[in-house]
C-alpha cells in the first residue's frame, strides 16, 4: 500500500511527493524501494501489486522499473485501507482462488529482513491450513500513544496467538498499563491471509462494500477494469481494514514479530533510527554548527549550513521555500500546520 500522504513529515513529504518516495534515512533507497526489495525475497516480483493513488503512478514506475503497469493498482479517490485491500483481494482471487496474501505498508523501516521473511513465512504456513486473518504484532518498547494495540490471552503459550481484541490509541497512563501487562502488541498494519478468508470476511462484515467491488468481478484483469474502478471506486465507504473487518472478526491471530520495526510516522520516529552525535542530535544532508543544542533532528537540502544555539528537542527542516522549526513534543500538530500552510 503506497497511497498515503505522510503529512506529519511535512515539509519533506507533500501531497505531490509523499514520504514513501523519499530516502528518509539517507540509506540510498526510498522507503517504497526498500519495502519492495524486502518482499521480493519471498514473493516473485511479478506477484507484487502496488496500490497507490493515481497521481503517484509515474513515481511508482520510476522508482520500481521492474514492475509493469498492470501491477500498479490506481485509486481514483482516497478511501482508506479497506476498499483497496478488497479490490486487490478480488483481483488476486480471480487469478488464483487458493492464493495467500500479505498486505504491507510502503513506509515501514525493517532492518533485519531475514527475520522478517522468517516471520512472514510462518504466517503463510498458518494461513495455508487455517481460516485465519493474521497480523504481525510489534513488541512495544515504550508506552507509545500514537499506535493502536493488539491484546492477546496472557495464558496463550502458542507462538501464534488468538487475538482477544484491538485497542484504540491509548492515553499515556493506559499505554503504560499495556506494557506492564505484557500481553499487548503494537498494531503495525501488516496483514496475512488467504484470499478465501479475507473475501469471506468482507462479505460478512461489509456487505455493501463487497457488493460494490463484486459487481466488477468480470472486469478485473481485463481491459475494462480501469473504467470500472474509475466509475465506482469513489462510491466506496472510507474505512480502515481494522474497523471494517479485523475488529469484528473472531478468527484473528497475531504473531509477535521478532524483527526490529519502525513505522517512520513522525520526525521523532525518524530521529530514533538515525545516527546521533554525543548530544543526541541527528543530522541529514546538512552542515551544522551546534552549541547548547541537544535531542534535535536537523534536515536540509544541498548540505546547507545550519547554525543552532540553545534548542533542545526540536525538529528543524529546511526544504525549498519552507523552514520548519518545531518542538518535537508537539509533532502530532504538524498535520494541522500542514493544512494551514497549504491554504497560504
Amino acid at each position: 500500500m503506497a497511497g498515503g500522504v505522510g503529512s506529519r513529515f511535512w515539509p519533506v513529504s507533500t501531497e505531490d511527493f509523499p514520504k514513501q518516495f523519499h530516502d528518509m534515512l539517507g540509506a540510498g533507497s526510498t522507503l517504497i524501494q526498500k519495502t519492495f526489495s524486502r518482499l521480493s525475497k519471498l514473493i516473485p516480483v511479478e506477484n507484487i501489486l502496488i496500490l497507490t493513488n493515481e497521481r503517484y503512478n509515474e513515481l511508482v514506475l520510476e522508482q520500481l522499473p521492474m514492475v509493469s503497469q498492470e501491477q500498479v493498482l490506481l485509486e481514483p479517490a482516497m478511501r482508506n485501507t479497506a476498499p483497496c485491500i478488497l479490490y486487490a483481494s478480488l483481483k488476486i482471487q480471480k487469478m488464483n482462488p487458493n492464493a495467500l496474501m500479505v498486505v504491507a505498508p510502503s513506509d515501514h523501516w525493517i532492518e533485519d529482513e531475514a527475520e522478517f521473511a522468517n516471520n512472514l513465512q510462518q504466517c503463510f504456513n498458518f494461513c495455508e491450513k487455517e481460516d485465519a486473518l493474521m497480523t504481525l504484532g510489534i513488541q512495544p518498547t515504550f508506552p507509545n500513544t500514537g499506535f493502536g494495540y493488539i491484546e492477546f490471552d496472557k495464558l496463550d503459550s502458542n507462538p501464534i496467538k488468538k487475538v482477544s481484541q484491538f485497542r484504540e490509541k491509548p492515553n499515556y497512563e493506559t499505554a503504560k498499563s499495556f506494557l506492564k501487562a505484557g500481553n499487548f502488541l503494537w498494531n503495525g498494519g501488516i496483514f496475512i491471509w488467504s484470499v478465501q478468508s479475507i473475501t469471506r470476511a468482507f462479505t460478512k462484515f461489509q456487505p455493501q462494500m463487497d457488493d460494490l467491488f463484486q459487481s466488477g468481478l468480470n472486469s478485473y484483469n481485463t481491459d475494462s477494469e480501469k473504467q470500472f474502478i474509475e466509475e465506482n471506486y469513489a462510491k466506496s465507504e472510507n474505512l480502515s481494514i481494522d474497523y471494517a473487518v479485523m475488529e469484528n472478526a473472531t478468527n484473528v491471530y497475531v504473531l509477535p514479530a521478532t524483527f526490529d520495526w519502525n513505522d517512520l510516522g513522525t520526525w521523532s520516529s525518524l530521529h530514533e533510527k538515525l545516527d546521533k552525535d554525543d548530544q543526541n542530535n541527528a543530522v541529514i544532508n546538512a552542515t551544522v554548527i551546534l552549541e547548547n543544542a541537544s535531542n534535535n533532528i536537523i534536515r536540509a537540502d544541498g548540505k546547507k549550513l545550519i547554525v543552532v544555539d540553545g534548542l533542545d528537542d526540536y525538529i528543524i527542516v529546511d526544504k525549498d521555500n519552507v523552514l520548519l522549526i518545531y518542538p518535537k513534543s508537539k509533532e502530532q500538530d504538524i498535520k494541522r500546520i500542514t493544512a494551514l500552510a497549504t491554504k497560504n
